[in-house]
């Protein structure tokens, strides 16, 4: 269902990451997934624990300014507990949702574009993707567990 894209985003200081694309006829909507390992950038302690430190940790920037359109909520990914959230893009019809989970001082960040107002309806399909064994040991060597 989900196909590997090129990484569309200039080189920053994390890198470059993996992009995958879904089409609308496995998804339920048309999703590109942005997903790239954050070394040492989330807090050791508390992960991430709430919706600001989703902002901060996660990769919304590169896909430009967006507002949050629901609270986040906690997710599991593996072993490793995160947060969602929703957001509408602006200047673009898309939405999009913003995910982040770690293990320990280091975190995976995802950002999917989706089809306008299909965030609740897409989010359980990103997620089955990040807990697949595919992207489990993708974040398992990315994070050097």
């Amino acid at each position: 269902m989900w196909t590997e894209i090129d990484w569309p985003f200039g080189s920053d200081p994390w890198g470059k990451g993996k992009a995958f694309r879904c089409k609308a006829s496995d998804c339920g909507g048309e999703v590109q997934l942005y997903v790239r390992a954050k070394l040492g950038f989330c807090n050791c302690a508390t992960g991430i624990a709430d919706d600001g430190d989703l902002e901060q940790m996660g990769d919304l920037a590169l896909i430009g300014k967006a507002t949050p359109t629901a609270a986040g909520r906690e997710i599991l990914v593996g072993p490793m507990r995160g947060r969602s959230r929703a957001y509408r893009v602006e200047g673009n019809a898309k939405a999009a949702l913003s995910l982040a989970f770690n293990q320990r001082c280091d975190m995976v960040a995802a950002t999917a574009l989706l089809a306008p107002g299909a965030t609740a309806s897409l989010e359980p399909a990103v997620l089955a993707f990040l807990n697949s064994d595919r992207m489990l040991k993708w974040a398992e060597i990315a994070l050097g567990l």
